[in-house]
């Protein structure tokens, strides 16, 4: 099983297998037809209000954790989802954030990793 992460500016490649967008809001500048995923889960994204509290801010990147896997614990549905498609395929995680270490997709996939075999 092969979970990763990706910018969705950066140019797809084959060895992305299942790419999803895991943002709530439309990366900007990007027209939607150009852009190549095969799911758009905007409901797997923090909520607005801790999206706007985190601000991408390293210094609160283990308390943001802390609050979107709590957020994450009641979205079952999606979680399954993408668990279940990274069993048979690569999935990648696309987000629109410019800091690659500190954004959602990033915590997202550790959660997700952390339910593998649970």
């Amino acid at each position: 099983m092969l979970i990763k992460t990706k910018r969705v500016y950066e140019e797809p490649s084959e060895s992305d297998g299942f790419r999803v967008l895991v943002d709530r809001l439309w990366p900007r500048r990007l027209a939607k037809n150009k852009v190549k995923m095969d799911l758009w889960i905007k409901e797997i994204s923090p909520s607005d209000e801790l999206r706007r509290w985190f601000e991408h801010d390293p210094k609160k990147w283990a308390e943001f954790k802390r609050r979107y896997f709590e957020e994450l614990n009641h979205k079952k549905f999606s979680i399954d989802l993408i668990l279940n498609k990274a069993r048979k395929e690569t999935v990648t995680l696309l987000y629109a954030a410019r800091n690659k270490k500190f954004n959602n997709a990033v915590a997202l996939k550790e959660f997700i990793e952390s339910r593998i075999g649970s």
